[in-house]
């Protein structure tokens, strides 16, 4: 066998016979790096074959046990209900932000299933001091510190563990392959020989990944496609709270998402996250509306906080924390095109509370209503909920999961709800909240100002 070196880049797994200094690929600088492979010279010998043996769907038997549930509800829901059996399953997220608290923390509701903790970037007197800042973790939780994939493969096979969390993928290598752990190369062969274990012993496996500055998965692309399961844990550092959400699921959803707080203790599970991410609210504040939005199948009421106020630039700045910038700019050009709003020589900012990024464009008319009170500087009823998207026309479209969005505003302690006319017959007739059914935007001003 010949030994050759390549380059490969880090980010997206390219080839190169020399080193480069930009990608042609993904147009990342400095990623290349070298690595050794092995060149044989393919024989005329022919290919040994057996007979494979083809099952129908009705032969096969499954466990009886089906999921494992971790007595974490925020962590069942986003992976669908427990952790299947066999399954292999990978978590990223920025340092610090609490993957290796969580999967700790896990273990407490594993006991019986005898997790095993195989740590590459800590060591055993390291994981035993964060075992003591988290309560309840079980004392007879075993750990393994080791970085060989050989070596790991090993340690699971031979345990009887039906847990295993490796922390991280880019910390283990495997002796076939010369190159520097973290590598394209080392983490595509340690990814695939543990789902190959995991799928040999039926055993689940937790991996955890490191992120880029990019805030996607370090490794190759083929990573993400190896394993079953692919969660992201994210959140950002000036606020307490994390959220956990299924980028991809072959056993459930990808729209649910899991809300943590992050505390001296460890991770607490939120499980109503509409009066953390509501705020505390003035009165007499203008620019301030509650929308209703889902996530997953999820309600949350969100606090939407947008300040207009006179430009001193050329170019009238527009800035969204928590939206997209773009869906900001269309809601402003509806409103100056069809209401007559001025907000041309307006500086627009804008806020949702609690530091959650929404996508749901059910929140559109909120965003509207705290655009116009800022304007005007009229404050909005805080009693009052607004749900609805808003077409270019300036209609308010109708949403879907109309019921639960108002149920969890009535439960909150909410008076009113102003929502999608198209909406309204889908909503009960025991509601004790009063909605205002609306088809325009203009029409729902009208019952505010």
């Amino acid at each position: 066998m010949k030994r050759k070196s390549i380059f490969v880049c880090q980010i997206c797994g390219a080839k190169s016979p020399k080193w480069l200094g930009k990608c042609p690929s993904c147009g990342t600088w400095d990623s290349y790096l070298e690595e050794q492979i092995e060149i044989g010279t393919k024989g005329l010998s022919k290919v040994k074959t057996t007979k494979v043996r083809t099952y129908k769907l009705s032969e096969i038997e499954t466990g009886g046990e089906f999921r494992l549930i971790t007595k974490i509800q925020e962590l069942d829901r986003v992976l669908g209900g427990g952790i299947i059996p066999g399954s292999i399953i990978l978590i990223g997220g920025d340092p610090g932000i609490g993957k290796s608290t969580l999967m700790l923390q896990m273990c407490k509701g594993l006991e019986k299933f005898n997790p095993l903790y195989i740590t590459g970037e800590e060591s055993l007197e390291q994981i035993k001091y964060r075992s003591q800042r988290i309560s309840g973790i079980p004392q007879d939780l075993m750990i393994v510190a080791e970085t060989n994939i050989e070596q790991i493969e090993y340690v699971i096979k031979s345990s009887e563990s039906n847990i295993v969390i490796v922390d991280s993928i880019q910390s283990v290598y495997s002796d076939k392959i010369e190159s520097t752990p973290g590598s394209i190369a080392q983490v595509r062969e340690c990814a695939t020989l543990l789902m190959q274990t995991a799928k040999q012993t039926g055993k689940a496996i937790f991996i955890i990944g490191h992120v880029t500055k990019e805030g996607i998965i370090a490794g190759p692309k083929i990573l993400e496609h190896t394993v079953d399961t692919v969660l992201q844990f994210e959140g950002e550092k000036i606020y307490s709270y994390r959220i956990l959400r299924a980028i991809k699921n072959r056993f459930g959803s990808t729209n649910e998402i899991g809300i943590f707080e992050m505390t001296d203790s460890g991770l607490r599970e939120v499980t109503n996250p509409s009066e953390i991410f509501l705020g505390s609210r003035n009165d007499n504040a203008s620019g301030i509306a509650i929308a209703a939005a889902i996530e997953g199948s999820r309600p949350i009421l969100i606090e939407v906080q947008t300040l207009v106020s006179q430009s001193g630039y050329a170019v009238p700045q527009r800035i969204a924390n928590g939206y997209d910038n773009r869906r900001l700019n269309m809601i402003l050009a509806v409103l100056e095109k069809k209401l007559g709003e001025k907000f041309r020589m307006q500086d627009v900012f804008l806020n949702l509370a609690g530091g959650l990024y929404i996508s749901d464009p059910a929140i559109d008319l909120g965003i509207a209503i705290s655009l116009i009170s800022s304007l005007r500087d009229k404050p909005v009823d805080k009693k009052t909920v607004f749900i609805g998207e808003i077409g270019l026309t300036g209609e308010v479209r109708a949403v879907s999961q109309i019921e639960q969005r108002v149920k969890e505003a009535e439960k909150l302690g909410f008076s009113r709800c102003v929502l999608p006319a198209k909406s309204f017959n889908k909503l009960p007739d025991n509601l004790k909240i009063k909605t205002i059914p609306v088809e325009r935007i203009s029409l729902a001003l009208a019952e505010l100002f």
